[in-house]
């Protein structure tokens, strides 16, 4: 396989909630508008920030993770987008140099050039110190520029010009505007397909983003951000590996649905392709919409906001009705995070008000006005050891004994125990974990969770 090179750069920022995602979004859309062929990674387990990547770019967002995709799946997936793209974004995750692994070290190890945007809105001197810390805290690494943020007016851009170092690292200013921001809510930005305005949103960051000098770099300049990605040494693990001159296909001839709406919205564009790289024709279904599973061998309901739609998902007794009658012929269900939450028989919200849900699972779900667990695990399955993350808000309470738990990614420590899971069903078919998977992670462990029965 040959080497190719394509301009890339890392957006990063010295904390959450700087801009990065909005950065990154006015990026794509403005040389997208353009004809360029533009493609955008996320780094971290992230389900929401891809949804408007996805929008900007008019392409599938994948993640890169060190850990939990892996280097080689990371230099797959990186290497296959530089021969279709003309420009790669990749949106860092929280600070740059916060994680383990963080978003410094995944371009230090793929020579990513870094643009640091930074909300610039109480500054002004300090402004260049944190550039400058930014850029050299860490030996090695490609520096691209930096950007400023919720900028109040010309002259206080010209302040944070002025105070930099290196005059050629400024990139520009975008100024403090109400309608350049992505609404937020409580897991993280509420997602695009929700909003009716949402394109007129980044045509407006991209717009703005046109009269700065990052808007304006012509396609020549971006060379200056030219990367050059070799193939990986060996194929990542892939859903389809066997023995030579063997297709791995184990889900061959299955139907899999999937919950897809805007109560179940956080999966995975890497799962769905495993799921069908194993051979699984891939169907969709809203809990919220629809009275009917449709036909299917098995069943997945991934997370998302069922808290937001609590009523909703309580009053579609239908939809209830259909979920318990495919456990019951012991068909397969796997059910993470807030899936996992719809099966409890009851969901009680923040404000007190409570919710009868879909009764599958015993016990209680709580929603918290703090975040109740964050970070990196690993779930040990018989058939192999999935990799993931968990996020949420909520705490259950159930009688149910688990039937294992999730461990902490290496080199990390949990707070506490690991994520249940859970295992019923006349089979033990039906399983659920406040767990996110990460399917390409394990092909065979994925394999076991849609297969009959869980045979743990």
């Amino acid at each position: 396989m040959s080497r190719f090179s394509c301009p890339t750069v890392l957006v990063a920022a010295p904390a959450s909630g700087q801009g990065k995602t909005t950065l990154c979004c006015a990026l794509a859309r403005l040389h997208t508008r353009a004809g360029r062929r533009v493609s955008v990674f996320k780094c971290g387990p992230d389900f929401l920030d891809p949804h408007w990547l996805t929008l900007a770019s008019g392409r599938p967002v994948h993640q890169l993770d060190l850990w939990m995709t892996g280097q080689a799946d990371c230099e797959q997936r990186l290497h296959q987008a530089a021969q279709t793209s003309d420009l790669i974004i990749v949106e860092g995750v929280m600070g740059l140099f916060d994680g383990d692994p963080s978003a410094a070290d995944l371009a230090r190890r793929f020579d990513l050039p870094v643009l640091a945007v930074i909300d610039a809105s109480a500054m002004a001197g300090t402004f260049g110190a944190l550039a400058w810390g930014l850029q050299h805290y860490r030996e090695g690494m490609r520096w691209a520029g930096v950007l400023a943020n919720r900028v109040a007016s010309t002259g206080h851009a010209l302040m944070l010009e002025t105070s930099l170092r290196d005059p050629a690292s400024w990139l520009g200013a975008l100024m403090r505007d109400a309608a350049l921001a992505l609404p937020e809510r409580h897991l993280g930005l509420v997602i695009a397909g929700e909003l009716d305005d949402a394109m007129q949103r980044l045509d407006a960051a991209a717009d703005a983003l046109l009269e700065t000098p990052l808007g304006q770099m012509s396609s020549d300049a971006l060379q200056a951000w030219a990367v050059e990605f070799k193939p990986p040494p060996s194929e990542p693990d892939q859903p389809n590996r066997a023995a030579p001159g063997m297709v791995f296909r184990p889900l061959e001839g299955r139907v899999i649905a999937v919950a897809r709406d805007a109560a179940f919205c956080f999966i995975y564009a890497a799962n769905l392709s495993t799921l069908e790289n194993l051979g699984a024709d891939v169907v969709y279904f809203s809990p919220l919409a629809d009275e009917q599973l449709p036909p299917c061998d098995a069943v997945w309901l991934p997370g998302g906001y069922p808290e937001l739609h609590a009523e909703k998902l309580a009053a579609n007794q239908a939809m209830k009705n259909a979920i318990a009658a495919h456990v019951a012929a012991g068909k397969p269900l796997w059910a993470e995070c807030g899936g996992m939450m719809a099966l409890f028989d009851e969901l009680v919200l923040v404000n007190g008000e409570r919710h009868a849900l879909w009764g599958l699972l015993e016990g209680r779900v709580t929603m918290q006005p703090r975040l109740a667990a964050l970070g990196p695990q690993q779930l040990e399955l018989p058939a192999g050891l999935l990799r993931g993350h968990t996020f949420h808000y909520s705490t259950c309470s159930t009688l149910l004994a688990p039937a294992g738990r999730t461990q902490a990614a290496p080199g990390r420590k949990l707070r506490g125990q690991g994520e249940a899971l859970y295992v019923a069903g006349p089979t033990g078919a039906l399983r659920a974990s406040y767990f996110h998977a990460w399917f390409p992670s394990s092909p065979e462990a994925t394999t076991n969770l849609f297969l009959e029965a869980a045979h743990d």
